[in-house]
């Protein structure tokens, strides 16, 4: 490797000496007596790649050359010479960044040998930071914005795009991710933290947030572990990819696909994200009906983080889940001594939530006596802690939720005519996934991709006969039930694509069976399959619960032809 050095020495002799070496060798090398010289070859603009230095350089030292090399940001590798070696002044060079330490009289080879390792440490140094200012103007330079934390959730570093959006600033490097605009939206906190802590990639989607003058704007974000090379665990790489755009274009055409972490393009879809974005910002009391599995909780969460209580907690009880004994206390609170067991005093979900939202699951399922509580926190908007009667004030939005017919419940006597009124200020009802069928191909993507993240799987399709299945089956369970259907079927499924046989012993069982008395013969009973269809082979496969490309053998086995059979 050649290079050019520059000698740095008030004794002409040694100049000489280390200029005939290095020439001999193939090098470039320039020499000069002093310090003042030294920099004047600098300011001049004359670079080199190794410089050795002598310590003693008259009025001035080596160690002030290289603490002003230093200081211009030159990186060439400085080796100090001394006739007088001394430990302070060697730990000073050291400190300062001195490639190396030699004693005179300097000898051929441990002058070339040094050359040659000082060349070697720059060229791997230069490649180093061309990489790194590479790696750093496309992190500059990604339209999306890029927030990088360490271990501990400290802020090391972000780029242009989220200094922009989310208006953060040089003095924030270092500082909590908590307590910098990004971190401290309670839903990007929540994926922050949950990636520090379990080291897994965690995502939210079409979230409305403010992040500076009270503009809002609505981000989908990805929280992934930051691994090094070594594979040593760093921290957490947040990306934020403002959406606020799209989401507007698709609001005017109607035609968005995505709703906070609802998912669906349908007709009724578009209706629900319609009145969740008018319902956001007012403090109404909202009812939430639908069946089992239809994501009535995906209502409470668009509710509260696209509304102005987003920076406050959302709490959420399942009231079907307590007795009422337990659900009183845990929604109110109670004193120490109140009951048997209550060794301490006990803060209530809504006082809890205060300044956010509470959310009631299954809210049909609560007794009378917890009717009449609820019904006085609705109207008076205050709470009393069991066994105490003095009243707290509580600011909290409430939204409730309910697969019973509420309405049928009051007619019985079982539901407080009252309070069921108070319910239901705005009801919000989403739509089974029996009358949304259009959305089934979108919410299997949405699944399979996210189910791929948290399995770590890399399925890429879903077969045709495994969405045809699913685009007729009723799902009594709803998104619910789909979302666990191809959860099974990637777990099971070893390979890039989904078929009938990695799927619930359940669902294949709920095709029906097209096989008539045990005296038919195979092509009678295909036969039957297509006319019962109307010659749909695809539809005919699945009724016979065999892979369409089975039967389109046994098609040409039999020499059957789809339009003879229907018309028979």
């Amino acid at each position: 490797m050649r290079g050019t050095f520059l000698v740095v020495d008030d004794e002409k002799s040694l100049r000489l000496t280390f200029e005939t070496f290095l020439r001999n060798a193939g090098h470039a090398a320039t020499s000069v007596a002093s310090y003042d010289e030294a920099i004047a070859h600098f300011d001049a603009r004359q670079g080199c790649d190794v410089i050795f230095s002598d310590i003693l350089l008259g009025e001035r030292t080596g160690i002030d050359l290289l603490r002003e090399l230093r200081r211009r940001g030159m990186n060439a590798p400085v080796i100090m010479v001394t006739g007088a070696p001394n430990m302070e002044t060697a730990v000073e060079a050291i400190r300062l960044g001195a490639f190396d330490y030699l004693a005179k009289p300097v000898t051929k080879d441990v002058l070339l040998r040094t050359a040659e390792r000082a060349l070697e440490f720059k060229r791997l140094r230069d490649e180093n930071e061309h990489f790194q200012a590479v790696i750093e103007g496309i992190f500059r330079s990604v339209g999306e914005a890029i927030v990088t934390v360490d271990r501990d959730g400290g802020v090391v570093a972000f780029n242009d795009a989220a200094e922009t959006l989310c208006d953060l600033s040089a003095d924030q490097i270092g500082q909590p991710a908590d307590a910098v605009p990004v971190g401290a939206v309670p839903a990007l906190q929540t994926l922050l933290h949950s990636t520090l802590r379990d080291r897994r990639r965690g995502s939210v989607t079409r979230l409305e947030v403010s992040f500076r003058s009270n503009q809002a704007c609505v981000v989908s974000a990805t929280s992934t572990p930051l691994i090094l090379p070594s594979g040593e665990f760093a921290g957490a790489v947040l990306v934020l990819r403002d959406e606020t755009r799209l989401n507007e274009l698709e609001r005017t055409l109607k035609g968005r696909r995505q709703l906070h972490s609802m998912v669906g393009k349908s007709a009724k879809m578009q209706d629900v994200y319609a009145l969740i974005e008018d319902l956001a910002d007012v403090p109404s009391t909202v009812l939430v009906t639908g069946e089992s599995g239809t994501g009535k909780e995906l209502v409470a969460d668009a509710l509260h983080y696209m509304g102005t209580r987003h920076n406050g907690p959302l709490v959420k009880v399942n009231c079907a889940a307590l007795t009422d004994t337990l659900l009183e206390s845990e929604l109110f609170g109670h004193v120490r001594g109140a009951f048997t067991g209550a060794v301490q005093a006990r803060v209530g979900r809504f006082q809890k939530a205060d300044g956010g939202t509470i959310f009631l699951d299954e809210i049909g399922d609560i007794s009378p006596r917890m009717q009449t509580r609820l019904l006085r926190v609705l109207q008076e908007k205050q709470i009393e802690r069991v066994g105490d009667s003095t009243p707290i004030d509580v600011d909290v939005r409430v939204v409730a939720a309910t697969n019973q017919n509420l309405l049928a419940k009051v007619r019985r006597g079982e539901i407080r005519e009252d309070l069921y009124y108070r319910l239901k200020v705005v009801t919000v009802e989403l739509p089974p996934l029996r009358e949304r069928r259009d959305d089934i191909p979108l919410l299997i993507e949405h699944f399979r991709q996210q189910l791929n993240r948290e399995l770590n799987r890399s399925v890429e399709r879903i077969s045709d006969d495994v969405l045809d299945l699913f685009m007729e089956y009723s799902w009594p369970g709803n998104v619910r039930e789909l979302k666990h259907a191809l959860e099974h079927a990637l777990i099971r499924c070893r390979q890039a694509e989904v078929f009938l046989e990695h799927l619930p012993a359940e669902l294949r069982r709920g095709r029906e069976t097209m096989l008539a008395t045990s005296g038919e013969n195979e092509e009678v009973t295909i036969r039957a399959a297509l006319r019962r269809v109307g010659g749909n082979r695809v539809k005919a496969a699945r009724l016979l619960g065999i892979d369409r490309k089975t039967l389109y053998r046994k098609l040409e086995k039999y020499h059957i032809v789809i339009g003879e059979v229907v018309d028979y």
